[in-house]
């Protein structure tokens, strides 16, 4: 085990983790760098339960003989950094947690849509949701309710950006995910044998309850934007497009909520 003490912000080996709260700067980064950040034992944990490969650890003086002394059996040959908890919370931005590791990870090779496809029955398509706490949410949802695969448009937020990974506990690691390129996805979903549902706020349209939606062997569900909702575009396209009943004086859920309503109620019963 090498432990290496930091000292000040301008140590060796503390870059991979400064300023991690800064969302433009890591977006920027990342991709340079194929380096995403999973915080807390147990996402730590599914994240090399699924193969991910650790290149360093963070974490508090008193855990690594004590709740991270697991990790590091699993991490062999890399470096664990640590250091006093007021330059800790310095260095990452943000207060420290009762089990608080960080784990520095190589980010996969991107997924093709081919394959993930072959397989799945419910599918999610997020289109441009930039929130990562949301995109998260929708994560831990899928994996808890169904949900088989989540497609990613490219103006869609990183599904790996240190918040989404915490919120959805882990579950970006086990529910597989892809972008769709430069399209919708479409062509690849019907191709696939999918018929489409977009979740929409429209009066000439399904209600999430109607029958015939959770019997389509193979569904995708579209889901739009925290503000403005699919676009015109992904509406024009979907094979169907529904709603979810609301009581008298609310018009829509968080997408988030929303997708783990849909999730739920449209999962394959066959």
């Amino acid at each position: 085990m090498q432990v290496i003490e930091l000292t000040d912000l301008a140590a060796p080996g503390a870059g991979l983790f400064y300023h991690l709260t800064d969302a433009q700067l890591r977006s920027k980064q990342e991709p340079e760098k194929g380096i995403f950040i999973a915080e807390g034992p147990k996402v730590v944990h599914t994240a090399l339960d699924a193969g991910y490969e650790p290149v360093s650890l963070l974490m508090r003086r008193k855990f690594i003989d004590g709740l991270g002394a697991e990790i590091i059996s699993r991490c062999p040959g890399i470096p664990v950094y640590t250091a006093d908890d007021g330059l800790l919370s310095t260095l990452t931005g943000f207060k420290l947690q009762r089990s608080w590791v960080l784990c520095a990870m190589r980010r996969p090779a991107p997924r093709l849509m081919g394959p993930i496809l072959q397989t799945a029955r419910r599918v999610a398509v997020l289109e441009g949701i930039t929130e990562p706490s949301n995109v998260g949410a929708i994560f831990r949802s899928a994996a808890a309710l169904g949900a088989d695969a989540i497609l990613l448009t490219p103006n869609c937020c990183d599904p790996l950006h240190r918040r989404a990974v915490r919120v959805c506990m882990g579950a970006v690691f086990t529910v597989p995910w892809a972008r769709t390129g430069n399209e919708l996805g479409f062509p690849w979903l019907k191709d696939n044998g999918f018929q489409t549902v977009g979740l929409a706020l429209r009066d000439d349209c399904l209600t999430l309850d109607d029958s015939r939606l959770p019997a389509i062997p193979k569904l995708a569900i579209y889901l739009g934007t925290e503000d403005t909702g699919l676009t015109d575009q992904a509406i024009s396209q979907c094979d169907y497009i529904a709603r979810i009943p609301m009581a008298e004086g609310i018009d829509s859920l968080n997408v988030a909520a929303a997708a783990a309503v849909a999730f739920w109620q449209l999962r394959y019963r066959g």
